[in-house]
């Protein structure tokens, strides 16, 4: 049996990357998983597929984020589905290119739309299915890096990060964590095209203290930690899964 054994979780932006990634750990841990998409339902059922291949149990929901009423819609599939949930995982995002200068009303209400917003009102609308004792971990990114050229997606995960901590704080009371991973460059289908480039797949190494781009299993094994019961007295925090990223940027 595995630590997560007789637990649900859901997991958005499941169908690909480090969501897909997630998924499939938390499987494999023992949780059975509902794997959000918003588009891709072919992705979503490979998602599905290959968990079940190994033993494991999910099934795929669908519901397009960062449009109105897009909370009420993900929670009104998972409910066709499932009682309850254990673990809740917010990773569907996506990064709005353009510097401040670009950046309009309507793209930067688009990028909080999806990367803040959306996040908020999942979980408002989930905590009464939230079981007590449950975990909340938020996908985000390294806010405390200055990036240029994001301004507006940067802002919006900043906000999810200091979110995170609000709730660590209100809902301790019912044993339930709340914390934040934030992932460095990593190599995905999302990436592959960028990382294709030579001159910037080295540049993404040298910011590593590792050399190298991470992986999205490499977020998956922090996410997992953050789901279980190991941990426990962790609340509140943000994660750093850059590898080292950070301090090459100091």
């Amino acid at each position: 049996m595995g630590v997560l054994t007789g637990r649900t979780a859901l997991v958005t932006g499941a169908s690909r990357g480090i969501g897909r990634a997630v998924a499939e750990r938390l499987a494999r841990d023992g949780a059975r998983v509902a794997v959000h998409y918003s588009s891709s339902e072919a992705a979503a059922k490979e998602t599905v597929a290959g968990i079940e291949a190994t033993g494991g149990s999910a099934f795929a929901i669908r519901a397009e984020l960062g449009v109105p009423g897009d909370a009420q819609a993900l929670w009104d599939a998972f409910d066709r589905h499932a009682e309850g949930v254990d673990i809740l995982v917010n990773n569907a995002g996506a990064a709005t290119f353009a510097t401040i200068g670009d950046t309009d009303e309507e793209l930067y209400e688009r990028a909080h739309a999806l990367n803040a917003r959306a996040p908020f009102f999942i979980i408002r609308q989930g905590l009464g299915r939230l079981r007590d004792h449950g975990r909340i971990i938020n996908v985000t990114a390294a806010t405390d890096a200055g990036i240029p050229g994001i301004a507006a997606t940067h802002m919006a995960k900043g906000a999810v990060t200091a979110l995170t901590r609000s709730l660590a704080v209100e809902l301790a009371a019912r044993g339930i964590t709340a914390n934040s991973v934030a992932p460095g460059f990593i190599d995905t289908d999302l990436t592959s095209a960028v990382l294709a480039d030579p001159g910037l797949r080295a540049h993404a190494e040298s910011v590593s203290v590792f050399r190298r781009v991470g992986t999205a299993a490499e977020v998956a094994d922090v996410v997992a930690f953050l789901a279980s019961p190991d941990s426990r007295w962790v609340t509140g925090q943000h994660v750093d899964a850059t590898g080292g990223s950070l301090l090459s940027l100091q």
